[in-house]
């Protein structure tokens, strides 16, 4: 087995590394068992990898010697977020030291004349935004979960507003990174362009952590709508609701916000959290701009929805109304797993060209029907990205197989019509091969850019490539 494929174990010289973590970290090193299990999963299906250790650092100076100490053992260093991801990237595998960001969560500095600011990685979206509040400015990057903004970085984070306001890899400045060898790099400057050699704050943005920790993050900010107002609005058909999507999109209406939901995951979020959405298709809105701004959008997507089978709009104007009406959106995960108490979600998020998404969804839901398994969609279907969340329990080896056919069947689907197997939740270990499948031509040469950034892969080993 090559140097790419896993990186080396060796008893002694894991005693010895933990033996000089401990000196450097004292009580923020654990080796307990209830720790290094909570750190060895995400919110996925993917069987749990404990870490040997799980280290809690401070400062980049320290995540740099911990780096230095497990580049000298070549011991696997995994960094953690708050494992609300869904692809199994944070498994330790191979076993080594989990490094969890969360005690590095201080916002070092906010520009309001800029709309910049400098977080650390262990800063969460919410409590970025908590911040920002009396500034007039927000972080727009929205996928759900109360996720860190390292993690986002380092799986190229999409989510609810990406339509209008562009994903991770628009919303990074640039990147603080310690690499393989235990160096500290600044990837870039503040500055809102730059001609200045390689893009390598793109090159860590989406790098899951196999080729280096992601420890501080320049993002930009925008400044908060004059006006927001939020819709929903039920459709007799799915083919009705896709298609004001794209005519929506087509049209260039600017809309912060369009999210799918079909009538199997409509009936998820009533059933969770009491609501009384009719069950058909719907459309979650959104709108920001001027007063002018929004209601000339609202009054376009509502004509286009009514051409299409729309039922008229439901507003929600005052903060507290939105709120509830993104939280029934946000909970869909939880709200899918509490239809089968103690399974797993299996989300996957293909992503197609605009002008395939009916077609995808169609033929997709067309399969759901010919299983028999109940699978609900989901999408942040503004960019052609949806989600299918069935729930299951891993240790059934015939329902795992079905779903694992279908699931193979939809990325083959979404690839054949120019997308990609993964919109937003990145490869981890559950995605390797398709990427493979999408990218034959470019994974040699990430697999060069690893091994010449990570010559002993000790960076996240077997995840992505």
């Amino acid at each position: 087995m090559s140097q790419i494929d896993t990186a080396v174990e060796n008893p002694a010289s894991l005693a010895k590394a933990i033996t000089e973590l401990s000196s450097l970290l004292a009580e923020r090193l654990s080796t307990s068992a209830a720790v290094r299990d909570h750190h060895g999963h995400d919110e996925s299906f993917h069987k749990t990898y404990p870490p040997d250790a799980v280290a809690f650092p401070q400062s980049n100076e320290e995540v740099a010697e911990i780096v230095k100490i497990c580049a000298r053992y070549r011991l696997a260093v995994i960094p953690f977020g708050t494992g609300t991801a869904l692809e199994g990237g944070v498994s330790a595998i191979h076993g080594g030291l989990c490094i969890d960001m969360s005690l590095m969560a201080e916002i070092t500095r906010v520009s309001a004349e800029d709309m910049d600011c400098t977080v650390q990685a262990g800063v969460t979206r919410r409590q970025l935004n908590d911040y920002l509040r009396d500034t007039g400015l927000f972080f727009p990057v929205d996928p759900g979960a109360n996720a860190s903004i390292g993690g986002m970085v380092a799986t190229r984070a999409s989510g609810t507003n990406a339509v209008r306001y562009g994903t991770m890899r628009e919303a990074v400045l640039s990147l603080t990174v310690v690499t393989s060898d235990g160096a500290i790099v600044t990837t870039s400057t503040r500055a809102r362009k730059s001609a200045a050699g390689y893009d390598l704050t793109r090159l860590f943005i989406g790098s899951e952590g196999t080729l280096g920790v992601i420890c501080e993050i320049t993002l930009r900010l925008h400044t908060i709508p004059e006006s927001i107002a939020a819709a929903v609005c039920g459709f007799k058909t799915l083919k009705g609701a896709v298609d004001t999507v794209i005519e929506t999109i087509q049209m260039g209406v600017p809309i912060a916000r369009i999210e799918l939901l079909d009538e199997q995951a409509i009936k998820v979020i009533n059933d969770y959290n009491d609501y009384d959405y009719p069950h058909v298709p719907h459309l979650f809105m959104e709108f920001h701009g001027s007063q002018a701004s929004t209601q000339e959008q609202a009054e376009t997507v509502q004509e286009l929805a009514a051409e299409h089978g729309g039922n008229g709009f439901s507003w929600a104007l005052r903060t507290e109304d939105r709120n509830k009406l993104w939280r029934a959106r946000h909970d869909f995960a939880y709200a899918t797993l509490a239809q089968r108490p103690g399974s797993k979600i299996l989300a996957t998020d293909v992503c197609v060209p605009i002008s395939r998404l009916a077609e995808c969804i169609l033929e997709t839901k067309a399969d759901i029907s010919s299983t028999g398994f109940s699978m609900p969609i989901v999408g942040h279907v503004g960019d052609g990205n949806f989600h299918v969340a069935p729930t299951v329990f891993p240790e059934d080896k015939q329902e795992m197989a079905l779903v694992d056919e279908f699931h193979d069947r939809l990325i083959l689907r979404a690839l054949e019509m120019g997308g990609t197997c993964t919109g937003e939740h990145g490869i981890g270990l559950g995605k390797k091969q398709y990427l493979l499948r999408e990218l034959p031509s470019a994974v040699p040469l990430m697999k060069a850019l690893k091994k010449a950034l990570d010559p002993d892969n000790i960076m996240n080993p077997g995840k992505v490539i």
